[in-house]
């Protein structure tokens, strides 16, 4: 503990430590006032929605202490550009609150700070305000995601129609594969590790599928959970062939290809891919809007009536899993 103290008196107080690390993050978007005022102005686009999120990631549930402070940050913001992917949004900027106890350091703060400036590079959206607070508690990071969407373009989980093809991006069960690998089961896959750490989100193919997908959400408690999210808001039933789940080579060098390693990997949580439905006649539309977002996608199942999510064999019958995903609570 008091080499911990230490580590806190070696850091800012808040107000230095916002004008230090974060007020920089803010500087191209003109209406967060550097940080300065209490609140921010964003001006609204003619003819655009704006969508919002809100996730937060807490130190032991969703990353591990001795985590890279960058890749901590960098998952803080990507999770919740994840969500806007889904919806087809365009990111614009974000809030922040952020808990601090008292081991993080200035070093610290600064790898984080610089993982945020990297990811606002890449993605194009600012920092436009937020808090920064103690606790006595774990570290957590919540962020509140801002982007825009043609108006009434925003693709809802609900919209799923009987007929529909159902469709997912990139690999399932990578994450898992990271954390599995973190928390000491055999395998030395930095691929997997780095996809736990640092999730991608599908921007540029989220708003491909604008028009196309009838509904959508991304993946981060699961395929099969997540899935039956958009099943219940959209009142149908979703059959997904477990064969055509696509798994990456690093995650079938750790786990395998069979029966087993599909059902693991499709309850796995933080891929942070997108799952959606689209009417089959959109098939070949749906695999253009892939081709030019750069991102693989995967038809794996189909909608129809009735209610919840199954996981089919080859021969149509349901297979049992003992359970569906992360659950929070």
């Amino acid at each position: 503990m008091a080499n911990a103290k230490a580590d806190a008196a070696r850091r800012p107080g808040e107000f230095e430590l916002i004008a230090q690390l974060f007020a920089p993050l803010s500087l191209k978007a003109p209406g967060a006032f550097a940080l300065t005022d209490d609140a921010a102005v964003l001006a609204p686009r003619p003819g655009q929605d704006l969508v919002l999120k809100t996730d937060a990631v807490v130190e032991g549930v969703h990353f591990f202490h001795d985590d890279p402070p960058g890749d901590i940050a960098r998952k803080a913001l990507r999770v919740n550009l994840s969500d806007l992917a889904a919806k087809g949004a365009v990111p614009a900027g974000y809030l922040m609150a952020l808990l601090l106890p008292d081991w993080p350091d200035l070093d610290w703060l600064k790898a984080f700070a610089a993982g945020l400036a990297a990811d606002q590079a890449e993605f194009g959206l600012s920092l436009m305000g937020g808090d920064t607070s103690s606790t006595p508690g774990a570290l957590a990071v919540s962020i509140s995601a801002i982007g825009f969407v043609p108006h009434g373009a925003m693709i809802r989980r609900a919209g799923a129609r009987s007929g529909d093809a159902v469709f997912v991006s990139g690999t399932i069960g990578d994450a898992g594969g990271g954390l599995a690998v973190l928390q000491g089961e055999a395998g030395a896959q930095s691929e997997l590790v780095a996809r736990y750490r640092r999730p991608r989100p599908r921007l540029l193919l989220g708003q491909a599928l604008r028009g196309l997908a009838s509904a959508s959400l991304d993946v981060s408690d699961g395929l099969i959970a997540d899935l039956a999210h958009l099943a219940r808001t959209s009142g149908v039933r979703l059959e997904i062939d477990a064969s055509r789940i696509p798994l990456s080579a690093a995650l079938r060098a750790v786990w395998g290809s069979d029966t087993a390693a599909i059902c693991r990997a499709a309850v796995s949580g933080d891929d942070y891919e997108i799952a959606f439905t689209a009417v089959p006649e959109r098939r070949d539309a749906v695999l253009a809007a892939s081709a030019r977002s750069g991102v693989a996608v995967t038809e794996i199942g189909r909608v129809t009536a009735g209610e919840g999510v199954v996981l089919l064999d080859g021969d149509g019958k349901e297979i049992a899993l003992p359970r569906k995903g992360f659950v929070h609570f």
